[in-house]
């Protein structure tokens, strides 16, 4: 039994996790902005950081998942 869909498919939902990271900071970016618009230039390159290292993370996984399925 080939078990290589099966893994590539695990892999490949790392995009989940990466998409509610990036929806739960950029509403806590949104909340923080609001309190202080002050602030609002550093809060924006932080979100911005934190983004693309949670959307890092999906790219990893579908690298993972396309290696899983084509490297064989």
């Amino acid at each position: 039994m080939d078990f290589t869909a099966i893994g590539a498919g695990l892999a490949a939902l790392t995009g989940i996790g990466a998409g509610i990271g990036i929806g739960i900071a950029t509403s806590r970016a949104t909340d923080a902005v609001a309190r202080q618009p002050e602030a609002s230039n550093k809060i924006m390159m932080m979100l911005l950081l934190g983004c693309a290292l949670a959307e890092a993370t999906a790219i990893y996984g579908l690298v993972v998942a396309l290696m899983l399925i084509f490297a064989k």
